[in-house]
């Protein structure tokens, strides 16, 4: 927090202080809520006579009204224009029969298994899928530990258009072998039949690195074309939901930026001088009277100062007088670095702020001058 933030926030304290019953303000109920939590014991709520409860009922309204909706952000994803001609719906057989990779297999076993590959490669030489994949299956049930055959298997699963159960035999045979380049291949080409262009992509990729044919190359420039469209869908969005995300933050911000200032000015509108102790809080009140395009008076003042002495009672009489000026007070003595700022060099002085510009000014216990000037740039 920088030393203006930190000069605001000793600025709108100052206020609870002055004025506690802000802090029943239901815009204020987060900070209320945490003083409590605290253990605070804060005043009660009281209702003014004089249209004071009305007043806040207005600001919250207004307040209301000037939120946006929920719905002003809502982000709703159009559909990726996709080339899903060659796309099919998954199969749903139940899974075939897996082999214990965990088993010792005999040279045996590992005989037999090769004939029954080989007798699958027969039977789908002739486009007999279904015998060529009992065939691998007595060689996978043989051999469990072979990840040629699961990625065989999975080879002719994908000619039958059976990509899911592709898919299993492809990772049954990466579990065994993590650099099977066909598996690899087998599970891209089942992916991308399924539509899941990315994680085709990504397997394919693999594949290609690892023993790179022109079937994986073919594939891949159909694969790829859906996947730059899909990223860069989720590129724009990703992108509209940060910029959503900074509007939100903004108009947080700003929304509290504006409660507080409602809350000071509440207390400028009361008819009373309110007394100045620093810049940050200077600097709130000027903002507040800004924002509501009100006149403000910066009276600059000492307790030794004989002619301040005379002049006090009719500034307050003003106060009253004109409820809609803001009416403030500051001793040199005390704020100092309000005095600095503002170039005092001798009290009573009177200052008249409009949209945060001196428009005019009184030097001295001028009362007739005060008055005049006063009901000349109020009636602006």
């Amino acid at each position: 927090m920088d030393a203006t933030q930190v000069s605001e926030l000793r600025g709108f304290i100052d206020e609870c202080k002055s004025n506690p019953r802000i802090l029943h303000h239901p815009s204020l109920l987060f900070f209320k809520s945490y003083l409590q939590s605290l253990g605070a014991q804060l005043p009660p709520e009281v209702k003014s006579e004089t249209g004071g409860e009305a007043e806040m009922s207005s600001t919250r309204e207004d307040s209301d009204s000037s939120k946006p909706s929920e719905n002003d952000d809502d982000i709703v994803e159009s559909d990726v224009e996709l080339d899903n001609a060659d796309v099919m719906e998954p199969d749903n057989d139940p899974p075939q029969k897996m082999g214990n990779p965990a088993v010792e297999v005999t040279e045996e076993n590992q005989d037999a298994a090769q004939v029954e590959k080989a007798k699958a490669v027969e039977a789908l030489s002739e486009g007999r899928f279904s015998e060529a994949i009992d065939h691998l299956t007595d060689a996978v049930m043989l051999n469990p530990t072979s990840a040629i055959l699961y990625a065989t298997r999975g080879s002719v699963y994908l000619k039958m258009k059976k990509p899911n159960a592709a898919i299993r035999d492809a990772s049954a045979a990466m579990e065994i072998n993590p650099d099977s380049a066909k598996a690899y291949k087998v599970r891209g080409m089942a992916k991308a039949m399924l539509g899941q262009w990315e994680e085709a992509a990504n397997d394919l990729h693999v594949a290609s690195k690892l023993d790179f044919d022109e079937e994986i190359g073919s594939i891949l420039k159909k694969v790829e074309p859906n996947v730059h469209k899909i990223r860069e869908h989720h590129k724009k969005y990703e992108r509209l939901r940060k910029e959503r995300h900074l509007r939100n933050a903004e108009r947080e911000k700003k929304r509290q930026v504006e409660a507080l200032v409602t809350f000071v000015f509440a207390s400028i509108r009361t008819g009373q001088v309110m007394g100045i102790h620093s810049t940050g809080e200077l600097d709130t009140k000027l903002n507040a009277a800004s924002r509501a395009s009100r006149l403000a008076v910066l009276y600059f003042t000492a307790t030794w100062c004989g002619p301040c002495r005379v002049i006090s009672p009719l500034f307050t009489s003003l106060a009253e007088k004109y409820p809609k000026v803001a009416f403030l007070k500051a001793d040199i003595d005390e704020a100092r670095d309000v005095a600095g700022r503002w170039n005092i060099s001798s009290v009573p002085t009177f200052f008249f702020i409009r949209k945060g510009k001196e428009i005019d000014q009184v030097v001295g216990a001028d009362k007739n001058g005060l008055e005049r000037k006063l009901q000349q740039h109020a009636a602006a």
